[in-house]
């Protein structure tokens, strides 16, 4: 058998006690990074309970016009969406709004076939 540990009694009690506060600080690194990783697990469940069926995306003036309509997931959807109902994005299209390119929230809603 390779044995290449020391054949001392004192040298492999030292040897332990050094291993075991490595397997301790090693656990301890276990169990935080488990606990974070359950908190962004809960964070990004609670994002997605948020996160609005559809967008209206709006220009930079405060009173401007929207832009253009986004489904809730879309990447492209700017910082300047507001979540809106089903109903509000079709009148949106109707009334001449531009459909995303990307998502294409008018045939998720049915607006085109």
């Amino acid at each position: 058998m390779f044995d290449d540990l020391p054949p001392d009694l004192e040298r492999l009690e030292t040897l332990r006690t050094w291993h075991a506060l490595w397997v301790a600080r090693i656990d301890e690194k276990i169990r935080q990074v488990r606990v974070q990783a359950e908190q962004q697990e809960r964070a990004a469940a609670a994002r997605e309970e948020r996160r609005p069926d559809w967008l209206i995306e709006y220009g930079l003036n405060r009173d401007a016009m929207p832009l253009g309509v986004h489904t809730g997931d879309c990447h492209m959807a700017g910082k300047r969406s507001k979540g809106v109902d089903a109903d509000t994005a079709r009148r949106a299209i109707a009334g001449g709004v531009e459909a995303c390119s990307h998502c294409r929230p008018d045939t998720a809603l049915g607006l085109l076939e």
